[in-house]
């Protein structure tokens, strides 16, 4: 019994919630209670809806994704796609995320189907780090965003792309192995899956994608409400005050960044609402640091990879960001 409730104790905490808001709910409506409630709340659940209803389409398109990848795509495929070499692997990883219009919401199941299948981690983190940073739309978006000029747009896909690269060459030499915390459990061989129909085959994916849909919507559910909570709380105009310098100017930007969660495909217009207060360089540490990694983007990583990889690739994100805008941000 203590076994079951440990291995599910997210599902219990969740259904006790539940249970808890309608008991409230009950209560008030035999008791006739009234509730005062703070405006802050009411602004974090604001936050906390929007968040979740802009992030959900991305995540069951990465799920459906997912799900193809694991009934048609075997080990074979990825042994003959995949070059040995490792730079090669990872060049072609952050061209295919870059040719790849998924969100940073999606990314995160698709990369684990990938890496259990045996995509080697360095590429798969080259593929997670260009595909919500580099694709069509988010070029258009960003675009319009900054008055149909090229110049961010190419500067953000441009550093992006350098970035994801240099980043996946470090995880390359730091990391081995496959950082999953559990290995993928499969009801079907992929032997047997060839024989199969393709209706039976389309009917596997369905199941595996709505499998993977709420092994990481609960997942999506906790850093959505951290970052809504994040945002209420904590004072923006005391960050804003702090970015006098390039350094701190930097350094905040890309906290919001990671604090605010927001998509890259809308994220460019929330940029460019900072260009009358922010450096140039700032504002690109903003579009390139959040759609790589922000708060529920890391909480999912986290319920898929071991804590020390996820903790070492968000430093290597971090510092390799930092130092690429620094180096160029003269020439910006």
């Amino acid at each position: 019994m203590y076994r079951i409730v440990r291995n599910n104790i997210i599902e219990f905490t969740g259904i006790m919630i539940i249970v808890l808001a309608l008991l409230l709910l009950s209560l008030s409506t035999s008791f006739k209670i009234s509730y005062d409630i703070p405006p802050s709340l009411l602004n974090l659940n604001t936050i906390f809806l929007s968040i979740l209803i802009e992030a959900l389409p991305f995540v069951l398109i990465g799920v459906l994704i997912a799900g193809v990848i694991q009934i048609f795509v075997t080990e074979e495929h990825i042994q003959r796609w995949i070059p040995k070499n490792k730079v090669l692997a990872i060049i072609m990883s952050c061209v295919i995320g870059a040719l790849f219009p998924a969100c940073e919401c999606g990314i995160v199941p698709i990369v684990r189907r990938l890496v259990g299948k045996g995509v080697p981690i360095h590429a798969a983190i080259g593929f997670m780090l260009t595909g919500p940073l580099i694709n069509p739309i988010v070029i258009a978006s960003t675009y319009m965003a900054f008055g149909n000029d090229f110049k961010i747009a190419g500067l953000r896909m441009g550093l992006g792309f350098f970035v994801a690269i240099m980043v996946a060459l470090f995880v390359s030499v730091i990391f081995k192995g496959k950082q999953l915390k559990s290995p993928i459990h499969t009801s079907t061989s992929q032997t047997h899956s060839k024989k199969e129909s393709l209706s039976t085959r389309f009917w596997s994916m369905l199941t595996h994608s709505i499998d993977e849909f709420f092994d990481m919507g609960k997942y999506l559910v906790m850093g959505a409400f951290l970052a809504a909570f994040v945002q209420t709380y904590l004072p923006a105009k005391a960050l804003l005050e702090a970015g006098s310098g390039t350094v701190s100017s930097l350094s905040v930007m890309m906290g919001l960044a990671y604090v605010l969660s927001l998509c890259s495909e809308a994220d460019a217009f929330i940029g460019a609402s900072f260009s009358s207060i922010f450096p140039t360089s700032a504002i690109l540490g903003f579009l390139i640091f959040g759609p790589m990694m922000d708060l529920k983007n890391t909480l999912m990583m986290l319920s898929v990879f071991r804590l020390k990889f996820v903790i070492g690739v968000l430093a290597l994100i971090i510092s390799v960001i930092f130092i690429t805008i620094m180096s160029v941000q003269s020439f910006i």
